[in-house]
């Protein structure tokens, strides 16, 4: 299941000049997502990849799975931390 702020990722990394050929690292994935939203901010990347989709629709697709893979691998879903609880007395 994606979310929104993993579409918006993808958006960013799709409308961002790194190539899937590049085999980038996860911190450079990270560095281009945050220069790339900085950018275009978060509707400026959705215009970019309407864009592609409007004119290139055969590499589009191919390009957008690329950019939804490496961002759903490297921000990965951590469990969440367990909450603390202190021990409370019950009153009777």
């Amino acid at each position: 299941m994606s979310s929104t702020i993993e579409a918006i990722r993808a958006e960013a990394l799709f409308a961002s000049s790194l190539q899937s050929s590049q085999r980038p690292a996860a911190d450079e994935v990270r560095a281009t997502v945050a220069t790339t939203l900085r950018r275009f901010g978060i509707r400026g990347c959705a215009v970019q990849v309407a864009g592609e989709f409007g004119d290139h629709p055969e590499t589009a697709v191919t390009r957008m799975a690329w950019a939804l893979a490496t961002i759903r691998s490297v921000y990965a879903h951590r469990p969440a931390a367990r909450p603390r609880y202190r021990a409370v007395a019950l009153a009777a």
